[in-house]
Order: structure tokens, then C-alpha cells, then sequence
């Protein structure tokens, strides 16, 4: 069984569990033993057979055709992004790359350059896997652990659940890093069993408790505009919108801005500070 299978599998598993059958329309009934619904349910409900469907939850080697997976998708109740995530999984062959893309070590200098300009707010650019490929001076200013670490610590999801001063200094931790996963899932499913991401998780589950109890969940969540809020040791409270972009160019790549909101002084507090890396 490929790992790609086991993820789809998993994710179907978590998704029925975390549904009642009044939700569905279908009756508690009594003496049921499983949280959720059962495979039954879903099948009946899905209009496929519960051979298939059992065959799917399993992770044998069964093809799905988007007709059945977006009847999966409805009967399962999967927001847009649980959607996107669900046909990826279903559909990604295995051992599908992203290309070069996923060989480099160093954002392409005309990125470095973007988030060179972005400042004073802090920028940085993400690789295939959330590794750090490059930041920009405010960003070092907003969190100074990034110029001392290394690969492969230097990724944002290890920053967030691993390093202590990252958890110190965003604030509502617990709700940022929930959505930050979330992301982070949505966002590498099409990487499939990719050793780098497999050993990211074996270590975080080791690592974070917190993570150890959120990774099975099976969170899933595309990327949201928001307001990211932080306690920083020099600056004070600072507040900033937390956006993203894509480039065309390097599609495997992310841009993540943290603009200054209207009338806050966030960023000018925050350049005033020298690193203390």
C-alpha cells in the first residue's frame, strides 16, 4: 500500500468519525458502538456499494472517478478545501513530482529582491515543504531565532510547534498553530510520501505533544487572510495582516507578507529595534 493511499484512507476515516448520524439526516439508533458513522452509512448515503467504500477506507488499489469522490465529499460535509484535499489525495499518481522546484536550497533572487522591498514588513519566502528559503531584515527583527537555525529546523511548521521562543511570541499559540497545521496538510498533500515531509512529521510527533494530538485530526484548511498578532520582547504588542502570494513562476513556492494594518504602528515600532540575533 502506497502512502498516498494510507493518507486517503486516513483522511476518510477521520472525516466519517467526526460526523453524527442527525447530521446526515439518518437516526442515533441504539447500542451503536462507533463514534460517527459507519461505513455502511456513508455508502448508502454516497450511493456506492459498501465493498468499494471499504476497499477505499483501507487503502487497497481502487480507482475513484471525481463523480464518486464529490458524492464523498457531500455526503462526508467537506468544506471547500477538505474538497480539494479529498481529490488530490484520490488522484495524485504516485510518485508525481513538482519538478525542479522542489531541488531548491535558495528563494530565486528576484523573490529575495520582492520581499527585500516589502519592507518594513516582515517577509519571507516558503519552499515546497514550509522551509524557510529566504527572509527579509524585519522578519529577522519580528523573530531573531531565524538567522541561527538550520536545516532541517528551518521550517516554519517545526518553528511553530518545536521552537520555544516562536510559541512565546505568537500570540493565541494554540489557534494559530491549529491553523497553521491545517494549512500546512492542505498545502503538501500533493508531495504524497515525500521523505522529507514524512521525517518532518515523524519529528514534530516526537517533539510536540500538541502536534503528537492534532496531526490525526486530519485538519485540513486552505490559506485565509487574517490578522496575526504578536508579544514581542522589544517591540511590544504588535499586530499585522498575514497575507500570501503565489508565483506564477515558481508555483511550489509561497510569498507570506505581514502588512501593516491602517493606523497601527507595528512595523515602524518593530524597525526601530535592531536584531537581536
Amino acid at each position: 500500500m502506497d502512502r498516498r493511499r494510507d493518507q486517503l484512507a486516513e483522511f476518510l476515516r477521520a472525516r466519517r468519525d467526526a460526523l453524527t448520524p442527525s447530521e446526515v439526516g439518518l437516526p442515533e439508533g441504539r447500542g451503536r458502538r462507533t463514534k460517527g458513522l459507519r461505513r455502511e452509512e456513508v455508502a448508502l448515503l454516497a450511493g456506492v456499494s459498501v465493498t468499494w467504500y471499504t476497499w477505499l477506507e483501507q487503502g487497497r488499489p481502487i480507482n475513484a472517478s471525481v463523480d464518486v469522490l464529490e458524492a464523498l465529499a457531500r455526503t462526508l460535509r467537506l468544506d471547500d478545501a477538505e474538497r480539494r484535499h479529498l481529490l488530490t489525495l484520490a488522484s495524485r499518481p504516485a510518485g508525481d513530482s513538482q519538478g525542479d522546484v522542489d531541488d531548491l536550497t535558495d528563494a530565486p533572487d528576484a523573490l529575495v529582491r520582492l520581499i527585500t522591498a516589502m519592507e518594513p514588513a516582515p517577509a519571507y519566502v516558503l519552499g515546497p515543504r514550509w522551509e524557510f528559503l529566504a527572509w527579509n531584515r524585519a522578519q529577522s527583527r519580528l523573530y531573531p531565532m531565524i538567522d541561527r537555525l538550520v536545516l532541517p529546523e528551518r521550517n516554519l511548521l517545526w518553528v511553530i510547534f518545536a521552537e520555544p521562543t516562536a510559541q512565546a511570541l505568537v500570540a493565541d499559540w494554540p489557534e494559530q498553530a491549529r491553523r497553521i497545521l491545517a494549512e500546512f496538510r492542505a498545502g503538501t498533500a500533493r508531495l504524497g510520501a515525500d521523505p522529507q515531509v514524512v521525517t518532518l512529521v515523524e519529528q514534530l510527533r516526537a517533539a510536540s505533544p500538541a502536534f503528537a494530538e492534532w496531526w490525526p485530526q486530519q485538519d485540513v484548511a486552505g490559506f485565509e487572510t487574517r490578522v496575526r498578532r504578536y508579544h514581542h520582547p522589544r517591540a511590544g504588542e504588535l499586530a499585522f495582516e498575514y497575507q500570501q502570494l503565489t508565483p506564477s513562476e515558481w508555483p511550489g513556492l509561497r510569498v507570506v507578507c505581514q502588512l501593516p494594518l491602517p493606523g497601527d504602528d507595528s512595523a515602524e515600532r518593530l524597525a526601530a529595534w535592531r536584531s537581536m540575533a
